[in-house]
């Protein structure tokens, strides 16, 4: 008799599901696709009417080099653009600053002003392409730079689509791209939505993100519990600046990861749904059915790619990339098989479309809503996961809210636990990766990296002492006066950071202002 196997969550996967497996509410836990508690999907027709939005993440190098990739995903197909920024960019410095140094452009497009937002979307209609920008501390300042872009081509803000990640709880748990402490971070995040319904109203304001936990170490039960939480403090922000939920709520959406445990994922991504619905219907009185349903983009698992036999990751990526779209995902990014060595090149970039096209045109999965549903082990999964799922939120929530427990330390420990055991799993043996711990080979063929330029540094540079020379000085002191007045007061900071912006004022120096008034974070080590 074989052994027994074991979620990815840690309950116990039985070698055959039957009817007694299923929950005794089970109708009422489905309801219909497009219906409370959207367990089925958020929408009546899902991917009968369209296939979810293909949406490939790239960035890398200068913001002509970014442009570049991004005209060749468009002409191969995607459907959205997704922008991956630079470390510099993402913690709020310049390329010229010292503590910049060796990390320009290397994971990502490096942006320090409107002339290189301008740069990076040369030539793309921004009223008809959908673009997300994965970046949170200074989520604010890069929304901001693309609607002045998008207004210098008479685009208005409300044409605009897309969606900015924005989401800084997740950065104290498992990331470390923070800049400010949560108090500020929160009231930055409050501000944008505001911002947003007024004058980016089809703008998505943030995308709560368990994929980062997920790379990080998080169970399923894990990666929902801790997003879904951080997603309840969002809405506690919002609803104390004096928001009303149904006039935010709809632009929520999520971030998560699809590994190659493919039921498991399913699951996960059902049950998301379901307790997201739940609290927003019965914690915070949404009465919009669009508040209560969960939308998420989601990414394949860069932290299961392999060096080793990096072909191998081709298939990996498949498996995952049906798991979301079984799972009733909006968007979708698959990795490309060359991550785990460098940045991806052209051909794998391709090959990752590729692989979605594959999905939502040669399969049958576009044919018929939620193909899973009634399901034996796929039902029975979705209530383990939920249970689990609820009970660390009240973990969460025994701390006094997710902040507190960030600041306890319990979210990052609880994963930093599982990232040991799935270490400790990988070293023995027992949990297999192909070509890593099973199934090798003596020599890999060879493979030639897409490598970048090492002299973007110095270009960046240049380009920051010209706009510098060339700007109205007086101008951008006078802004950037308005952005710390803002700040140190309580009026709403993105229009005194847009008028910076839009004189010139660098990324690096919107982000130092409100440094000097809202201080650094710096985390206490309490466990």
């Amino acid at each position: 008799m074989s052994e027994r196997r074991s979620s990815e969550s840690g309950f116990p996967i039985n070698g055959v599901y039957t009817e007694a497996d299923l929950p005794e509410d089970l109708d009422s836990r489905l309801g219909s696709p497009g219906e409370f508690p959207y367990t089925r999907g958020v929408y009546p027709t899902m991917y009968t009417s369209r296939p979810w939005t293909m949406r490939q993440y790239a960035g890398f190098g200068t913001a002509t080099e970014s442009n570049a990739r991004y005209h060749q995903l468009l002409r191969a197909g995607t459907m959205g653009l997704s922008v991956a920024f630079d470390l510099p960019t993402q913690m709020g410095y310049d390329s010229d600053e010292p503590i910049a140094h060796g990390e320009v452009g290397k994971v990502g497009v490096a942006i320090d002003s409107i002339e290189d937002m301008r740069l990076l979307f040369a030539d793309i209609p921004l009223d008809k392409v959908s673009t997300s920008m994965t970046i949170n501390a200074p989520g604010s300042v890069l929304l901001l730079l693309y609607q002045l872009v998008a207004e210098e081509n008479g685009v208005p803000g409300t044409a605009l689509n897309g969606t900015i990640q924005n989401d800084i709880l997740k950065e104290y748990i498992a990331r470390g791209t923070y800049i400010f402490p949560p108090k500020p971070s929160l009231r930055l995040v409050a501000d944008t939505f505001a911002y947003c319904r007024k004058e980016v109203p089809k703008w998505n304001t943030i995308s709560i993100s368990g994929y980062h936990m997920a790379e990080a170490g998080a169970t399923p039960a894990q990666e929902i519990a801790f997003t879904l939480a951080n997603g309840v403090e969002y809405v506690r922000a919002a609803l104390a600046a004096g928001l009303a939920v149904d006039d935010f709520a709809p632009r929520l959406s999520f971030f998560f990861v699809a590994r190659t445990t493919l039921l498991e994922e399913v699951a996960k991504f059902r049950a998301a749904r379901r307790i997201w619905a739940r609290l927003m219907r019965d914690d915070f009185g949404a009465k919009d059915p669009k508040s209560m349903m969960l939308r998420f983009h989601t990414q394949t698992a860069g932290v299961q790619l392999t060096a080793q036999q990096p072909e191998v990751n081709l298939v990996r990526v498949a498996v995952q990339g049906l798991g979301a779209v079984l799972g009733g995902t909006q968007s979708l990014h698959t990795n490309s098989f060359d991550e785990a060595i460098a940045l991806p090149t052209e051909k794998a970039a391709r090959l990752a479309l590729r692989t979605q096209q594959v999905l939502a045109y040669e399969t049958d999965l576009t044919a018929t809503v939620d193909p899973f549903a009634g399901s034996y082990v796929v039902e029975a999964m979705t209530a383990e996961i939920e249970a689990a799922a609820v009970e660390l939120m009240e973990r969460v929530a025994d701390h006094g809210s997710a902040v507190d427990a960030i600041e306890a330390g319990f979210q990052k420990r609880e994963i930093e636990q599982s990232a040991y055991r799935i270490a400790q799993e990988i070293d023995s043996g027992e949990r297999v990766v192909v070509g890593l711990n099973r199934f090798t080979v003596d020599e890999e063929e060879p493979y030639e990296p897409l490598r970048v330029d090492p002299t973007i540094e110095a270009a960046q540079a240049d380009r920051l002492a010209r706009l510098r020379s060339e700007r109205d000085a007086d101008e951008v002191t006078r802004a950037l006066a308005d952005l710390r007045a803002a700040a140190e007061g309580t009026d709403n900071v993105l229009y005194p950071m847009k008028a910076a912006l839009r004189a010139r004022a660098t990324v690096g120096e919107v982000c130092g202002t409100l440094r000097e008034v809202w201080g650094l974070y710096r985390p206490t080590d309490r466990f």
